[in-house]
């Protein structure tokens, strides 16, 4: 049996255009386990009519800010590619057999093609690690789901390995930990830590989505490795979507409040990010450090997602490693 590995990661656009940004924002915005609106009729309407039509501009601005930080083209992108060429490099050591695809959930290279690779290869079992260490509906199964939509029109099924979470692994609250660390014996210790994970509607945890339980095990485990007291940190949410009330408490208003208070310096981590992207390069070390500093905060940090620190790569060989 020759076996396959597929690391998966949200997407990307092409490139920070208007009409790359509307092809990518189209796709994401049209999967229902992202939005699952009350009346999809009006969510569609307002989808093609307005968003479609306004937000591609702003938000190709936002990556042109990003772009080429991590070398030619989207940040996101080349260091998933790294990151699989960390983990293959690791893993063919001692099978020289595996074969190795990465998959975008949407934009290039898609999920689909990543697996017909596989398939070409001669790959009868496939092991899909989707960098996603918080299970949601609205990333983890919706990865799923785009797997399960290509191999129902393959006439021949391989065994599918599927990893659906690794939010409380020790190696992966250890990188953290020392991914913090490192930061602040250079950078020194900031008077808070804010934890930061990328919100989604409070209706879906409502409705059962695991998400918000997983993020807030991880931000606990994470204080306690650091020996935090509970004045030392707090978790929040950010990435705010629409006008419904999304996991509380948001990032946008926490920080604006520790300035508020007096907290002169934060340092911000975000661990359900596997790599930096605009989420945490433009929204989270640009946007919120305005919102922090011009609401009298001093001194802004954010400590750069786990990326491709050999402990992260160490990390994802050995939950893959547990599966082969």
């Amino acid at each position: 049996m020759k076996t396959g590995i597929l690391l998966t990661n949200l997407g990307t656009p092409d490139e920070p255009t208007k009409p790359a940004l509307r092809r990518y924002l189209s796709e994401f915005l049209s999967d229902p386990r992202v939005v699952d609106p009350p009346n999809k009729l009006v969510w569609w309407l307002a989808l093609n009519l307005v968003i479609l039509n306004v937000r591609p501009a702003k938000s190709a601005l936002n990556y042109a800010k990003i772009w080429d930080s991590f070398g030619p083209g989207s940040p996101l992108l080349n260091i998933t590619q790294a990151q699989l060429f960390g983990v293959k490099k690791a893993l063919q050591k001692d099978n020289a057999e595996l074969e190795f695809e990465m998959g975008m959930r949407y934009g290039k290279p898609s999920i689909s093609q990543a697996l017909n690779k596989l398939k070409d290869k001669g790959c009868d079992k496939i092991v899909v690690l989707p960098l996603y260490p918080q299970y949601s509906k609205t990333t983890t199964l919706s990865t799923l789901d785009a797997i399960n939509l290509e191999l129902n029109t393959w006439s021949e099924q391989p065994e599918i390995v599927f990893i659906d979470q690794y939010y409380q692994n020790q190696s992966y609250i250890q990188a953290l930990n020392n991914s913090i660390s490192e930061y602040q014996a250079k950078h020194g210790v900031a008077d808070k830590l804010l934890i930061s994970f990328h919100g989604i509607p409070q209706r879906y945890v409502d409705n059962g989505d695991i998400y918000y339980q997983h993020c807030m095990q991880t931000a606990d485990l994470l204080a306690k490795s650091l020996n935090l007291h509970d004045d030392q940190w707090q978790a929040s949410f950010q990435s705010i979507f629409g006008r419904e009330e999304w996991t509380k408490p948001y990032t946008k208003d926490t920080l604006e409040s520790f300035a508020g208070s007096g907290v002169e310096s934060v340092q911000v981590v975000c661990p359900g990010f596997a790599a930096d992207c605009l989420e945490t390069l433009e929204e989270i070390d640009d946007e919120n450090r305005g919102y922090f500093i011009n609401a009298g905060g001093k001194e802004f940090g954010y400590i750069p997602a786990l990326n491709t620190r050999q402990d992260h790569i160490d990390t994802l060989v050995d939950i893959l490693s547990a599966h082969l």
